[in-house]
């Protein structure tokens, strides 16, 4: 199957239908506390480092002050570990008055005031996973209308404290309780990775219909082995999950990692990568007021942010899978263009891989690549043999253009053509880059 039978094929799995809430027709990407921060409440040890309103708006002022808004890193997400231990008089949710002194829409009004969206955390269950008060089906009404009350414009219903016939009800109910505070809420659903994450069990028709986004699988952790067992089951899954993505309704593989402790500036890249390949959420979840440059930029590389940004919104799939531990990603873009990913599995040295783009399903033509994280930029002949060195754990992620066009005037001297723009002296020799 070439590239063009390939997009036709992949566009077909957008025409499903998407919660009808207006938000997050594109990847929503933005910070998240929890992987860094977890339900650290120890206010009086470490205040600038545990989970109350000055971390959050600390982190706000970086997302508008050092460039990630612009870029749409605009949601800053509170997690588990924020409310007080018991609801109000009415039955209302309350934060926790001595780290949240303001209440969340002080907070929400922070970061509104600085062009960002404030996400918050609740649990389908008696209790959240922390242990704080959880959202039983009775409540959910009035925790929608809590939430809109705050002006909170993101809301992640994690699953922990109930069982898979609660969870059948609630989701779907607070999705309705949601759209019914005429408040547009973007919803995170973690129902999929309470119920394995795949058919029959999970029904991601019906997911695409309350959710915007949702959890699939385990919790990452700071380490490259939680981020390479996350790799491993989307794309061993693919089959299911790329057909469920689309416009208003996302996979989630879980948190970005660069600028944390656990991955080498080549494995921060390969994750950055591989959820741009995926169409998947970008939420940071790291320390923006200390982040490193190299870190910083690989989080801000505008080529990257704009692939995963594709308002066709087609999960890309991994199209090889070599013995030699090279994995070839694609996912298909706008204006006829797409992405490629080489990434390596190796732990030993750097490794040649040597291919042509008609062996990865590409069709005659002429190609213009731009390297992503060298911004080196080159022509490619679909059938020139090129070699890409791919360093271990690391990856080479490619823009490629659509087949260029002939420039009649470069081939046109005195009246007469002087050659195609498909001929290549080079075809059978092969370009490394």
């Amino acid at each position: 199957m070439h590239l063009a039978e390939l997009l036709f094929v992949s566009s077909l799995s957008v025409a499903t239908f998407a919660l009808d809430n207006g938000v997050m027709r594109l990847p929503p990407m933005g910070w998240l506390a929890w992987e860094r921060y977890r339900c650290d409440i120890d206010c009086d040890h470490d205040p600038k480092n545990c989970i109350s309103e000055n971390l959050f708006m600390d982190m706000a002022d970086r997302l508008s002050e050092d460039g990630w808004r612009e870029l749409g890193y605009v949601y800053v997400n509170i997690d588990d570990c924020w409310s007080s231990m018991k609801r109000d008089d009415n039955g209302r949710l309350q934060a926790d008055p001595k780290r949240f002194p303001g209440g969340i829409h002080k907070l929400a009004r922070y970061m509104h005031d600085r062009g960002l969206k404030l996400g918050i955390y609740g649990d389908m269950g008696t209790h959240t996973c922390g242990g704080y008060p959880g959202t039983t089906l009775d409540k959910i009404e009035l925790d929608a209308q809590t939430f809109a009350d705050w002006e909170v414009d993101m809301f992640k219903f994690d699953g922990c404290y109930s069982n898979a016939t609660e969870q059948e009800q609630g989701y779907p109910l607070m999705s309705k309780a949601l759209n019914a505070t005429g408040r547009p809420i973007g919803y995170s659903c973690s129902w999929p990775a309470y119920q394995g994450g795949l058919p029959p069990k999970v029904n991601y028709t019906q997911l695409g219909e309350i959710c915007n986004l949702w959890r699939n699988y385990g919790d990452i952790q700071d380490s490259w082995d939680s981020v390479l067992n996350i790799i491993n089951w989307f794309f061993e899954n693919q089959d299911v999950l790329a057909s469920a993505a689309g416009p208003g309704k996302w996979n989630d593989p879980d948190m970005l990692i660069a600028g944390d402790f656990g991955l080498s500036m080549e494995q921060s890249r390969s994750q950055m990568a591989i959820w741009v390949i995926m169409a998947a959420p970008l939420f940071m979840s790291n320390d923006l007021r200390t982040i490193s440059s190299g870190a910083r930029s690989i989080l801000q590389n505008k080529i990257a942010i704009s692939i995963n940004q594709d308002p066709m919104g087609i999960q890309g799939r991994r199209i090889l899978k070599e013995k030699s531990g090279i994995d070839v990603y694609w996912r298909p873009l706008s204006k006829n263009a797409s992405a490629l990913v080489f990434f390596s599995r190796r732990n030993d040295m750097p490794y040649r891989y040597q291919t042509t783009l008609s062996k990865l399903n590409y069709t005659t033509g002429s190609y213009q690549i731009y390297d992503v994280f060298t911004e080196k930029t080159m022509t490619l002949k679909d059938s020139t043999n090129f070699v890409v060195s791919v360093n271990p754990t690391g990856v080479v992620m490619w823009y490629v253009s659509a087949p260029a066009k002939r420039n009649i005037r470069q081939f046109y001297r005195g009246g007469r053509l002087q050659g195609s723009l498909f001929d290549d002296d080079n075809a059978n020799s092969p370009v490394f880059l």
